[in-house]
C-alpha cells in the first residue's frame, strides 16, 4: 500500500504478528513506535471508556486498527516495549533491514 503513514504501517504491523498467534500467549511485543506502544499502554482504555474519542473530545485517528489491537491485546498477555530506533538494537536493526528492502521492491 503505497498510500498510508508510518502510524498505519507500524499498527498493521503489530497486528499482522499478532494474528499469526493460534491460541492465547504470553508475548513480548518491542516496537520503535511511541505511537504504538504509549497507545496501547497509556491511551487505549481511556479511548475505549470515552467511546473512541481522545481526550480532546476528538475521534481516535486509525481506529479500526486500534480496535484489533485492542481485541488482540484481550486475548493475549502482551508485554509492549519501546526502544530507540537506530541505536544498535538487534531485532528493531533487522526489522529495519527487511522494512527497507520491502519498500524497494515496490
Amino acid at each position: 500500500v503505497k498510500a498510508t503513514t508510518n502510524n498505519i504501517m507500524e499498527l498493521t504491523a503489530a497486528i499482522v504478528a499478532l494474528k499469526e498467534l493460534r491460541e492465547p500467549c504470553k508475548v513480548e511485543l518491542t516496537s520503535d513506535s511511541q505511537y504504538l506502544v504509549k497507545g496501547m499502554t497509556e491511551w487505549v482504555n481511556g479511548w475505549v471508556k470515552k467511546g473512541w474519542l481522545t481526550a480532546g473530545r476528538q475521534p481516535v485517528k486509525n481506529r479500526e486498527l486500534w480496535e484489533t489491537l485492542y481485541r488482540l491485546n484481550q486475548k493475549h498477555k502482551i508485554s509492549w516495549k519501546w526502544v530507540r530506533g537506530h541505536s544498535g538494537h538487534p531485532e528493531n536493526e533487522r526489522c529495519d533491514l527487511l522494512a527497507n528492502q520491502a519498500m524497494a521492491l515496490l
